[in-house]
């Protein structure tokens, strides 16, 4: 296995870890709670991750089975490229203001997603992604392009589009640990407040 291809997967890895240590102990309101209506649950989060994953697992198969077919193997490196790079540093924590944008609409969370649900469906777009990995690591994944499904006319190289996976992946689950401290912090003032409330005094 070439270094690069331990490197995406040891990002996978740890996207995965943190990700189960994001729903540990998390409560169904608090992965469901949202700081205001323009802001995402945790398990918003996790839906907007499985979409995302979907899709970009179903465009690049192609390009990657007809390279597979064709014997294109994989070269010394597989490493994204310049496009695929800028790609990634605008998708690394924390979201940088300059570069924040709207995701599509197609890959938006579903309304009144469970985190049970969600947090599954993340799960297994992630057992997905990381079959892809290991199904097309000996082809030549730095020099293989597919079209983005998400910004039109833009072609990058099916390493980008891994290396832009995981990172957007850190972006989101980011997002969700703001999401889920958040809540648990207004849960917590709550339950102080209503404390005064009904006794009169701070307990």
């Amino acid at each position: 296995m070439i270094e690069d291809i331990r490197r995406l997967e040891d990002q996978l890895d740890a996207a995965e870890q943190d990700a189960r240590a994001l729903v540990s102990g998390l409560s169904e309101a608090h992965g469901t709670w949202r700081a205001s209506e323009a802001s995402w649950s945790v398990a918003e989060c996790f839906d907007h991750l499985a979409s995302t994953n979907r899709i970009y697992v179903e465009a690049m198969r192609g390009p990657a089975t007809q390279a597979l077919k064709s014997g294109r193997r994989g070269a010394l490196r597989a490493s994204p490229g310049f496009v695929g790079r800028l790609f990634i540093y605008s998708l690394e924590p924390p979201v940088k203001p300059r570069l924040k944008g709207r995701a599509p609409a197609i890959i938006w969370p579903r309304t009144s997603v469970q985190l049970a649900d969600a947090f599954s469906a993340f799960s297994a777009a992630q057992t997905e992604l990381r079959g892809f990995v290991q199904e097309y690591a000996g082809i030549d994944l730095s020099g293989v392009m597919f079209a983005s499904p998400f910004l039109k006319h833009l072609r990058i190289s099916l390493a980008s589009g891994l290396y832009m996976a995981a990172a957007h992946e850190r972006r989101h689950l980011w997002q969700g640990w703001n999401a889920r401290r958040a809540a648990e912090s207004q849960n917590g003032m709550e339950s102080h407040v209503a404390a005064i409330d009904s006794r009169g005094t701070i307990s």
